[in-house]
């Protein structure tokens, strides 16, 4: 047994035992790269002393200043070790039964490959000697390091020890008794919300939330279990979840940290939280509302630092974004996207704003709630319980000499009205609006009551958009398209050549297995020409106004989606899933 101790595989560039150096060099590459400031490492030093604490790395992650990421890369540099990925992990542990599953989760360890003369395990800190002594003693042979990052290690010792002992699992066994818990007994909620397990299983969704790209977690009580769903590139996908007796308790953990009344569970309630995950801040969005079995939980996730503010790397491209952009740089008039919820509106209309906010113009902005924060523009948070309402705002916002306005919703025709107002009064109002298409933007806003002469002299262009799910550029593979379907959907008119390719997703690492990794825009932008604006006095039907348009240039959604997926950047499956030929 001893003899192992003196033969664990160091690498020339690991130190000794407990020696702060490999820690220095790391924490340079940090502030070189501009991944950390001095100050946070000063910081970090001065809390690792106070807890006898050497692993800068683990706790640089734990304060949430660098990503787990960005650590493993600069750690794996440093030392000279190899970078494990996803694919590298065997479904089996190859280590023996002698190492304890505490041990392995406890210091995120995880088997790789058994040799002759020595296991290859994944580790997060290299440098770490003491555990590397600890764990060759354990086996009885040397190990030989590679880094990992800590979630994914997780993942993997859950697959690899097998059903019942993942984190959640363990989470959960120390958690109270299985008694009902009383719901009325409010104090009682509050302690339960306080206690680790609780914590822990809330932040272990969270954390799992942000490691699978999700904009959305659905948190969904029934009567025999606690549903946990996360929203990845618009679909929603299962995860484990909490016991059904802890729904009480995580619930209201949640509420708590958006600062809502647990006490109160018969009305919808919103609130926020900021958090510092891997080092990403976040803000994120709750909402509550009752249902039979307790409080459905939604809560958006917003990533402040990962919103790209570009056009072409939202998906707008070709004529679309030409007309589009033309539109926009005109000096008064309105200009609405219109989509479904969760179609990226919003992420279009910040684009706008980034697009045009220049010194000489003054951006006033009403929104419900406000998502992305933006340099050089005025932004005004709607509080509906204090009378301050999309209406109210925009009358004050009129008197602050802006140039540029934007509505974050057209909800109501009093609304409308002071848009419309707005606009003509020599002001640029961008907003968006809730229906299928471009041309059903101008019924919706004759449905709301808005007269058909104000909708001619002021809107300027009206913007139908869709999410769909992007390749992963890993692992898509191209096929060769049908002639039955080339004929159908008339593929041939977005190739030059007469073979038409198509791609499909296949799956890897990367993608997490999907074969789609993040989302893109397909639109369609009605241009509102003297034609269009006849149509409009004479109350013409949406399917008459989108003839009209497509005459005029227009291309539909549905074949801005099939283009792209000739392009290779999505799917026909992806283009039929949210779009029609119609």
């Amino acid at each position: 047994m001893v003899t192992a101790l003196h033969l664990v595989h160091r690498p020339e560039a690991a130190p000794e035992p407990r020696s702060s150096q490999p820690y220095e060099r790391f924490t340079q590459e940090l502030v070189r790269r501009g991944k950390v400031r001095e100050s946070e490492i000063t910081r970090a030093r001065r809390l690792a002393a106070q807890a006898d604490e050497q692993r800068i790395p683990a706790l640089l992650v734990k304060l949430g200043v660098v990503s787990e990421r960005d650590t493993a890369e600069i750690l794996a540099e440093v030392s000279g070790l190899p970078l494990v990925s996803p694919a590298d992990y065997p479904d089996t542990s190859p280590l023996p039964e002698t190492v304890s599953t505490r041990f392995l989760k406890e210091n995120h360890l995880a088997g790789i490959a058994a040799r002759e003369d020595r296991f290859v395990v994944a580790v997060t800190d290299p440098f770490d000697q003491e555990l590397l002594d600890a764990l060759a003693l354990a086996c009885d042979k040397p190990v030989q390091p590679c880094v990992g990052l800590p979630s994914e290690i997780d993942r993997v010792l859950e697959t690899q020890l097998g059903p019942g002992k993942t984190l959640m699992g363990e989470i959960v066994e120390t958690f109270g008794s299985d008694e009902d818990i009383d719901e009325a007994d409010v104090e009682h909620l509050k302690d339960l919300a306080s206690e680790a397990p609780v914590i822990r299983m809330v932040n272990l969704i969270m954390q799992r939330a942000v490691e699978s790209r999700a904009s959305d977690i659905h948190v969904e009580p029934f009567e025999q279990r606690l549903k946990v769903r996360f929203r990845v590139d618009g679909v929603l996908r299962e995860v484990e979840a909490p016991p059904v007796r802890s729904t009480a308790a995580v619930i209201s953990r949640i509420k708590i940290m958006a600062k809502l009344n647990i006490a109160e569970r018969r009305l919808p309630q919103d609130g926020r939280i900021k958090l510092q995950v891997q080092g990403k801040e976040l803000d994120l969005r709750v909402s509550t509302v009752p249902t039979m079995y307790g409080e459905s939980v939604v809560i958006r996730l917003l990533h402040k630092e990962s919103i790209k503010f570009d056009f072409n790397a939202l998906g707008f491209e070709g004529e679309a974004l030409k007309r589009f952009l033309e539109v926009l740089e005109t000096p008064h008039g309105i200009i609405l996207i219109t989509g479904p919820t969760g179609s990226g509106k919003s992420t279009t209309l910040y684009t706008a704003l980034h697009k045009i906010n220049t010194p000489e113009r003054k951006i006033i902005t009403v929104e419900d709630p406000v998502e992305y924060q933006l340099e050089g523009v005025n932004q005004i948070q709607t509080k509906p319980q204090i009378g301050l309402t999309f209406a109210s705002a925009l009358r004050s916002i009129v008197r602050q000499d802006p140039d540029v306005i934007m509505i974050g919703e057209m909800r109501d025709l009093e609304t409308a009205r002071i848009a419309v107002q707005s606009a003509l009064t020599g002001h640029l109002v961008l907003s968006t609006l809730h229906t299928n298409d471009a041309a059903g933007g101008v019924a919706r806003l004759l449905d709301m009551g808005l007269e058909d002469y104000l909708i001619t002299s002021t809107v300027n262009g009206i913007l139908g958009q869709r999410l769909v799910r992007r390749l992963c550029p890993h692992c898509h593979e191209p096929y060769e398209a049908m002639a039955e379907m080339v004929a159908e959907m008339r593929l041939w008119r977005f190739t030059d050549s007469g073979d038409v390719q198509l791609y499909r997703p296949k799956g890897c690492a990367e993608c997490d297995g999907t074969g789609y990794r993040g989302r893109l825009a397909i639109t369609e932008f009605l241009v509102m020409s003297d034609d269009i604006r006849r149509l409009v006095m004479n109350h013409a039907q949406a399917r008459q106004i989108e003839e009209q348009s497509l005459q005029e240039g227009m291309h539909t959604m549905y074949e801005d989606g099939l283009r792209k997926a000739v392009m290779g950047m999505t799917t026909i499956e992806e283009v039929l899933r949210v779009t029609s030929d119609t």
